[in-house]
């Protein structure tokens, strides 16, 4: 039997990969509960005192038994390269809890507690829900084509974390693009570095020495480093020890039982989506050769999330994204005990921002970009090659999410930033010809607000002019301020064909909304297509159906340019526009007709179940030939 250790040098590739993967997401929570919650100043404490703590437990838990688990697997089946499942904060989760669960509650109360206490029970129902899936999740995996599942990581691993990170990359060139270099020497090229020395190390360590020196001899990085920053963060350390939540929570669900109704149009979701990606990143794991069981795996998982809203934290965990790449890496079992330690040791000492303020970003991202790449990649490599095709077609909607996040961040900011622009022609219909620019009204003159009726929001007199940038010396003219002015507008350019460089507005929202049901469904649809399995195409088309009727998928409402879900029978933003997605649900159905009737006169032709889903599980272990 191979001897399988606790710890091995690669480890640390992983270790740094992971750890600065987690540090963004605390800094973020840092951030944003700071600035949108009220934990500030004399509230501070929330976050360093209360959350912080949370999280430590959560990844320590997690983190701890994935190791471990790597050590059963290991031992059962006799091998020594078996890696550890990756883990810690679910990052969408931090944003939809603080902009939809915590901000409005502190906009309501102006109470920074009772935020923190929402954001708990937000936390703790997605750790019910992450729990209660693991009993039915091993089903869904095993009727479900390999290249339906890996396809939604690839569209998240390619815009939300390689791109991402790829634009940081370029647009930091002196401090980042070395430590790229070196990570593409390790991993494309399999260069070794004298001494044995990690490639994960050796490019942080190169990217934080240029970060520091290069100001010192005039040049400037656009990366600021502040050693008094530093020398601030190291006098502000403490120690934080995790506090019981529990009574917190109590008092919250007993406080204002319908506020907690309404959490739950955002609690479900997102509950489910952390479950069907959890369940993703073990289907890539074994697709990588490790096999963990998915009951234990996902169980522990939502046993995470509860602990972490237990003692203060208000954001769920995951299984995270990103196994093989840690798999090529070379990491083990040892790069997620040194992950959980790492973390808790600077979530109870309060050194969070300390290693922030010392270590810049740019010196290690090359590392999560690489993972994206090989995340990427393994979609079209361990699914069949017949089956190409329907990983390609499950990017899509992923690929729709980054650019709606990308229109929606651009009207945020546009908004906190406004600049007038000189129109020949007045762009929004019912707007005066020429006006004051601190005379105008709230709304264009004769536009009604949206209603909130799940029906289609009434039209304005269309306009007869478009828009065109002119010279500064003709009169300005208001531009429709946010998505919703466009969306709701009748104007020719505007209303529901409104666009950005040609880009919907209105489409974008709506493959963003539900995107990791919407890559699944419709990459298991063409997999099952290409094998004419077209009963079972039928079947997840109907699938599709429920879902959007549901509100899971599609459907959403728009306030200004926050963009939220709307599940059936909840009440709408006031005034906010609306879009049911009901057309949606009847074009789904449409589909499954279609593949029923194809079903039934072309029923001799379809190729046996047993040679189409296992079979794309197996074609790399098994050796199986990828076309039948």
């Amino acid at each position: 039997m191979a001897r399988y250790p606790i710890f091995v040098k690669r480890d640390l590739d992983g270790f740094f990969g992971l750890a600065i993967d987690n540090l963004v997401q605390m800094l973020m929570i840092i951030s944003l509960c700071g600035v949108f919650c009220g934990m500030s100043g004399a509230n501070a404490y929330l976050v360093t005192g209360c959350i912080m703590p949370g999280v430590a437990v959560s990844l320590l838990i997690g983190n701890i038994f994935y190791a471990l688990q790597a050590h059963w697997v290991a031992r059962r089946e006799g091998r020594s390269d078996v890696t550890a499942l990756p883990y810690g904060i679910n990052t969408p989760s931090v944003l939809v809890y603080v902009f939809f669960v915590m901000m409005p509650t502190y906009q309501r109360t102006g109470n920074a507690q009772l935020a923190w206490q929402m954001g708990l029970i937000a936390c703790f129902g997605s750790g019910l829900i992450e729990f209660s899936g693991a009993f039915i999740a091993e089903r869904i995996r095993r009727n479900t084509p390999r290249a339906a599942l890996l396809s939604t990581l690839a569209g998240i691993a390619i815009t939300f974390i390689s791109m991402m990170f790829a634009l940081q990359i370029w647009q930091r060139p002196l401090v980042a693009m070395a430590p790229l270099a070196i990570v593409l020497l390790i991993f494309f090229a399999r260069s070794r570095f004298p001494l044995g020395l990690p490639g994960g190390l050796v490019a942080l360590a190169v990217g934080t020495g240029l970060a520091w020196l290069l100001p010192m001899i005039g040049i400037t990085t656009d990366v600021p480093m502040d050693a008094q920053a530093v020398r601030e963060a190291w006098a502000g350390k403490d120690r934080y020890l995790p506090q019981w939540a529990g009574g917190a929570i109590w008092a919250a669900l007993t406080q204002d039982p319908k506020q907690i109704l309404v959490l739950l149009s955002v609690i479900i979701p997102m509950g489910l989506f952390n479950v069907i990606g959890s369940l993703q990143n073990i289907e890539s794991a074994e697709a990588g050769g490790d096999v963990f069981a998915t009951g234990p795996s996902l169980a522990v998982n939502g046993l995470g999330s509860l602990a972490a809203a237990l003692f203060g934290s208000c954001f769920p965990t995951t299984i995270y994204i990103g196994h093989p790449g840690w798999k090529a890496l070379g990491a083990r079992a040892g790069y997620s005990t040194l992950n959980g330690l790492f973390m808790t040791a600077i979530c109870l000492t309060g050194t969070v921002t300390l290693i922030s303020k010392a270590v810049p970003l740019e010196a290690g991202i090359a590392i999560v970009l690489w993972i994206g790449v090989v995340i990427t990649a393994q979609a079209f490599q361990t699914s069949p090659v017949r089956h190409a095709p329907a990983a390609a077609i499950g990017l899509f909607p992923a690929i729709a999410a980054w650019g709606a996040t990308l229109v929606t961040g651009a009207f945020v900011e546009a908004n906190r930033n406004p600049i007038n622009y000189s129109l020949r022609s007045v762009p929004v219909a019912g707007w005066p010809a020429s006006a004051d620019l601190g005379s105008l009204p709230s709304e264009p003159p004769g536009l009604a607000p949206a209603t909130t009726s799940r029906a289609v929001v009434a039209k304005t007199q269309p306009a007869t002019t478009q828009p065109r940038l002119s010279p500064d010396t003709e009169p300005q003219r208001p531009v429709a301020a946010t998505m919703q002015d466009l969306l709701e507008s009748s104007h020719s350019l505007l209303g529901r064909g409104a666009s950005v460089n040609g880009f919907l507005i209105h489409g974008l929202h709506i493959l963003e909304r539900g995107y990791i049901f919407t890559c699944m469904i419709i990459a298991a649809v063409s997999a099952f297509l290409i094998d004419r399995r077209f009963f079972a195409a039928a079947g997840w088309s109907l699938a599709a159906a429920v879902f959007t009727f549901l509100g899971l998928m599609h459907a959403y409402q728009l306030s200004g340019n926050v963009v939220d879900y709307w599940l059936i029978g909840t009440e709408t933003m006031p005034g906010a526009y609306t879009y049911n997605a009901y057309p949606l649900v009847v074009g789904y159905l449409l589909m499954a007709g279609v593949f029923i009737a194809m079903g039934y006169l072309d029923r001799d032709k379809q190729i046996p179940p047993e040679d189409t889903v296992e079979a794309g599980r197996l074609v790399e272990e098994e050796g199986l030939p990828a076309e039948h």
